[in-house]
């Protein structure tokens, strides 16, 4: 069967470091998993907000 340069480099990269995919599972899950939505607790963080000025650098004191 036919296996491009590509994927036998990926092949080789792996047996030589089996810990790679443990890496790359946990650098995703810092980067891009997120915990499920509390749905009570977002509608009490959005009732709870205070309503930005139009201009923020300008304070009327």
């Amino acid at each position: 069967m036919y296996q491009s340069d590509i994927t036998q480099f990926l092949i080789q990269l792996k047996q030589q470091h089996p810990e790679l995919e443990e890496q790359q599972r946990n650098g995703r899950a810092l980067l891009w998993d997120k915990a499920p939505i509390d749905l009570d607790e977002r509608t009490r963080q959005q009732q709870a907000r205070v309503p930005q000025t139009p201009y923020v650098y300008y304070q009327n004191f």
